[in-house]
């Protein structure tokens, strides 16, 4: 328990919390794992939470609502891809300007439906709850969006591990000339990892305005997440399960804000509430460190390098916003 928050609702609190942002941050690395980076995430999370909003308020239906959020993700990621990929453009330039001009559509776009009321996903019990005592059950409240996310976490680990189009897809993001010399399409490979991460950030986008925090206005209570999700990938090392812990962790400290204000009353609650982001600051600065401190130190530290690879070192691909200019 911390403050008034029982062990079981603290849990079940950042288990929603955190779901729709692992899938923007595992959507984001799935496109980061193939050599683009895709900047424009903040403007199209709102962008996709405006859409799926609209579309679920004005069809009755949350599936087609979660369904055109993906489709505005995956349009984002479109332009992102075409500009970057084939036309060879800044990544950085094409998505800064990308996230601004989504997110200016987005709140002129959804400004009639600002603090209309729609439909909202529900949390239920998973078919087994029953059979749990009554504090697991109320773990096992959720909405979908967090079965989804876990669903979706096991799937990336499988596919980047043991399929051969995970394993062509990271050798585009490490190498594309060498992916080409041996008969891959790499501007192809990294068009459907754009679209498919970018489908998952308009997933991820449309949890929010769908479930964790309902409707649509200004401000929404997604700002920011892109640029999380941004963080956590690096912050994961790019790897799924570090990426879903990051996530998690940083819904614990927003979540742990309220319980704690109880404890610390003389402490603003503001100060709980952006723990989070310099906590992010303070690791990517030591995950740099601890890089530096490896290699130069070599082979004399094998120990250490070992222990700080599987924690906190950092393994872009080695092309990541590097355009690929087929020869």
């Amino acid at each position: 328990m911390i403050g008034d928050i029982p062990f079981s609702v603290l849990v079940a609190s950042v288990l929603a919390a955190s779901a729709p942002l692992i899938i923007i941050a595992l959507g984001e690395m799935l496109t980061e794992k193939s050599g683009v980076i895709n900047l424009s995430l903040d403007g199209a999370v709102l962008f996709a939470a405006m859409v799926a909003f609209v579309a679920a308020k004005e069809s009755g239906s949350l599936t087609l609502g979660f369904l055109a959020g993906g489709c505005a993700g995956m349009l984002t990621g479109l332009v992102v891809g075409y500009f970057s990929i084939y036309l060879h453009l800044s990544q950085v330039a094409v998505g800064f300007a990308l996230s601004l001009l989504c997110r200016d559509l987005a709140y002129f776009l959804g400004n009639p439906y600002s603090r209309v009321q729609g439909p909202t996903l529900l949390s239920g019990k998973l078919p087994f709850a029953e059979m749990l005592p009554e504090s697991l059950q109320k773990i096992c409240m959720q909405p979908l969006t967090v079965p989804l996310a876990f669903g979706l976490l096991f799937l990336l680990i499988w596919f980047f591990r043991s399929s051969s189009s995970g394993l062509k897809l990271r050798s585009v993001g490490e190498n594309p000339s060498a992916a080409f010399a041996r008969g891959l399409n790499p501007g192809k490979i990294q068009m459907l990892a754009v679209l498919a991460g970018s489908f998952l950030v308009g997933i991820g986008g449309a949890a929010y305005s769908l479930s964790l925090k309902p409707g649509w206005g200004r401000p929404q209570g997604a700002e920011g997440i892109g640029w999380i999700a941004l963080a956590l990938v690096i912050f994961g090392s790019w790897q799924p399960m570090r990426v879903a812990l990051g996530a998690m962790l940083f819904a614990f400290l927003q979540v742990c804000g309220i319980g704690l204000q109880n404890i610390f009353p003389s402490i603003p609650a503001q100060v709980f509430q952006t723990a989070p982001f310099p906590l992010m600051i303070f690791t990517l600065i030591f995950m740099h460190y601890s890089t530096r401190k490896t290699r130069k130190h070599g082979e004399a530290d094998r120990g250490l390098q070992k222990w700080l690879g599987l924690l906190f070192m950092s393994r872009a691909p080695r092309s990541l916003g590097k355009s690929y200019r087929q020869e």
